[in-house]
This record gives C-alpha cells, structure tokens and sequence, in this order.
C-alpha cells in the first residue's frame, strides 16, 4: 500500500505560519500586503529604513516584522515626515524598545535575586 502523501502535513488547525522574524514574502507581495509600490519599498531599503533578508539568488525576502516596520513608516510618511526624519524616529522607537526589554530582564533578575536572598 502506498504511502498517505498527507502523512506528513500538519494537524488541522496548527498554525502553518512563518514566525514574525522568518523570510518568506518576496518584493511584490510584500508591496501588495503593505499596500506600497515596490519602488517605494525599494526606496525605504536604500535609506536604511527596512533591511530585508536576501535569497541565495540575491532576492529580497520580507518577514512579518520587516512588514510591521513597512506600515510603520507608511503611517509616519502620511503624517508628513520625510525619510531622515522617519530613520530617527525609528532609530528612537528601537532603542527604546531595547531598553525596555533590558529593564524587564534586569527587573527579573533583581526579583529572583531578592527571592533567594529571603528564601535563605
């Protein structure tokens, strides 16, 4: 009996998505999802705004998160500021992110220092 050529598929009902972080959507559908002109991408990529990965082939490949970023600078771009202003503001927004996720980590350790300290 030949093999179930479903065997290998997931369960019904398990996420078949890619992970926020994962490369999978090239320029055009990226542009379509984003509701951009790949020119535009193209532009955002050239001033640092959005670093997409690259095939081996050299092809771009956007990720859930380089699109969360593209809809980001769309937004900033309607309310009117230009692309220097829009690389600061995002500059700043990663920074504070990452500050943020430092505090929360060194809460966590200062919390579990503590817990040792009185379980001792």
């Amino acid at each position: 009996m030949a093999a179930d050529r479903h065997e290998n598929r997931p369960e019904s009902g398990s996420d078949r998505r890619p992970g926020p972080g994962r490369a999978v959507y090239g320029i055009s559908v990226a542009a379509e999802l984003t509701g951009m002109g790949a020119h535009s991408l193209r532009l955002y990529e050239q001033h640092g705004l959005v670093t997409p990965a690259r095939s081996a082939g050299g092809t771009r490949r956007y990720s859930d998160n380089d699109l969360a970023r593209l809809e980001r600078i769309g937004a900033l771009t309607e309310q009117g500021f230009n692309l220097i202003a829009i690389s600061r503001i995002l500059e700043l927004e990663d920074t504070n992110t990452e500050l943020r996720d430092s505090n929360a980590a060194l809460t966590s350790e200062r919390d579990r220092l503590r817990d040792d300290q009185n379980s001792q």
